[in-house]
């Protein structure tokens, strides 16, 4: 294909495959992928998308574990202008109906591991017509039109006749956490986010100023081999992705986290970097370090990024002390903003961070106007341009989250924080209720509804309370209903696992006589949190 003239992902993508062909993308396991051989296997993918009627604006979720088929199912949407969804394949049935339902998803790739729940799903789900698995499975039980994954691909060609011509607006949808609720779709034309979560092509350095230049680039650069660990469902492993695409540089992916394996697959491929979530990834990564692959060779890791979860001092000290070669990096950021800033200081307690020096980010008062460095003015953390279109189907969460501030449209992070007299944010905390747990949002508000399902609960309100390897641990205060026995903690977890993912649910549940409520009837987080901390294990 000739230059690309948009920021458009799969231009760029091809534009730099056809450069650099030969040169190795991406590795899982016993698999392994050259830029071409990943190009081609998408084109085939995607014409077996467009042959079920898959175009522009279609939504296909993907439903898998890290894999070079999950790389691949993301740029076979992009080059027909559809749309991927991350799915969470922690989902039980009840989550997964709703997320297929608000993602309006026509199409799901997934494997056999999760063909059950899937089947279980598309009877309330009926805009999915197409199912794409992964493994040997009987799809004669499987409601809706089912093929096997490479039996799909190997009908097709693997050439590009046929796609449509695409736009750096074509969109990129990154299903988040919000505040409460279920989670929603995080909508970024792929221009936005090119600057935004993606550093221009160009992490560390100056964005790329034509999308000519940011394939220049990855074929002058290469070499380096990242290792984005967390799920591919979630986006910062998704961004990571394509930094190492604009890198020319080569991937490499593991099916799930298992400490050990991360640490020797570092070894085998002699990775340089690697992308973890706070210390939900850190404490067992420093264990098997100390222990198992204590002799492992992993002098070619030079840096350790962490983002989505906050890495506790202890944490940030061990790290350092067992991979004394590798630089410490804390980013903050979200779905809705990208990268906005990293931590200046590894050591410092809480987090305190360095905004991007182009000015996008501020903490803007109850006025919406920027506080003063050193003023000591609690105010919200925002970020302005190269911002998300909005919510999928959620106007009303949209209009609260992005705003329009003297011409420029500004996303309201939903963080607390203050101004240092330095220049650096310090992030004081949610103003809305969330609990991340080893980088999972979880919503108080989905568990308690899920709790109140069970007959001996008669009101339930969820919090977070300290956890030493994961922040923070699901806890929920329970009152009983009157004439019912008192649940203990196993019939507590055997309900709720019935309805949510295993993260959400409680680890600790404490008993109590009456629930404290606002006058309004609002729960008493705060009070919750006090209750369920002192109650311990």
């Amino acid at each position: 294909m000739g230059a690309p003239t948009e920021y458009n992902y799969a231009d760029l993508y091809e534009a730099i495959a056809d450069r650099i062909d030969d040169r190795e993308v991406v590795v899982c396991g016993d698999t392994r992928l050259t830029y071409g051989e990943l190009d081609r296997r998408a084109n085939k993918l995607a014409h077996h998308l467009q042959s079920i009627g898959v175009g522009k604006d279609d939504h296909v979720g993907c439903h898998l574990v890290n894999g070079t088929e999950y790389v691949e199912t993301v740029l076979a949407c992009l080059k027909i202008r559809a749309v991927p969804v991350n799915v969470n394949y922690r989902y039980v049935e009840a989550e997964l109906a709703y997320l297929y339902d608000d993602a309006d998803l026509v199409a799901v790739v997934t494997s056999t591991d999760y063909l059950d729940r899937v089947i279980a799903v598309l009877p309330k789900t009926p805009k999915v017509r197409h199912v794409l698995v992964l493994g040997d499975a009987d799809l004669s039980t499987v409601p809706v039109d089912a093929i096997d994954y490479e039996k799909a691909l190997a009908a097709q060609d693997d050439s590009r006749d046929g796609f449509p011509e695409r736009s750096g607006d074509d969109l990129y949808i990154i299903y988040t956490g919000g505040t409460t609720g279920m989670p929603k779709g995080v909508m970024w034309r792929q221009r936005d986010l090119f600057f935004a979560g993606l550093a221009g092509g160009n992490p560390g350095g100056d964005p790329a100023t034509s999308p000519q230049e940011a394939v220049q680039r990855a074929v002058d650069g290469g070499g380096l081999v990242m290792f984005p660990v967390p799920p591919l469902m979630h986006g910062a492993a998704q961004l990571g992705t394509f930094i190492s695409f604009w890198g020319g540089n080569r991937i490499v992916l593991l099916p799930k986290f298992d400490a050990e394996d991360v640490l020797r697959t570092v070894e085998k491929e002699k990775v340089n970097t690697i992308n973890i979530v706070g210390d939900a990834m850190a404490l067992p990564i420093c264990a098997a370090r100390r222990g198992p692959c204590a002799d492992l060779d992993l002098s070619s890791m030079f840096v350790i990024s962490s983002t989505a979860a906050l890495l506790s001092p202890t944490t940030k000290v061990e790290l350092k002390e067992l991979f004394p070669n590798a630089m410490l990096i804390i980013s903050y950021g979200s779905t809705e903003t990208g990268f906005q800033g990293s931590m200046p200081d590894a050591d410092a307690p809480g987090l305190v961070f360095t905004a991007n020096a182009d000015g996008r980010t501020a903490v803007l008062d109850e006025n919406l106007k920027r506080i003063e460095a050193g003023s000591g003015v609690v105010g919200m953390v925002a970020q302005k341009r190269f911002v998300p279109v909005g919510y999928y189907k959620d106007p009303e969460k949209t209009a609260k989250t992005f705003v329009e501030i003297d011409g420029d449209r500004w996303v309201m992070t939903g963080d607390q924080g203050t101004v240092e007299a330095d220049g650096t944010i310090t992030v004081l905390g949610r103003g809305s209720v969330c609990i991340n747990t080893g980088g999972e949002k979880v919503y108080c508000e989905e568990v308690e509804a899920a709790l109140k399902a069970h007959p001996a609960v008669y009101d339930a309100v969820v919090t977070g309370v300290p956890d030493e390897r994961f922040g923070e641990r699901v806890a929920a205060v329970i009152q009983v209903a009157p004439g019912m026995p008192t649940p203990t903690r196993d019939d507590i977890e055997a309900h709720a696992r019935t309805l949510l993912a295993g993260y959400k649910v409680p680890r600790r549940v404490v008993i109590v006589d009456e629930m404290q409520r606002s006058p309004s009837g609002k729960a008493d987080y705060p009070w919750a949190k006090k209750v369920a901390t002192a109650a311990g294990d």
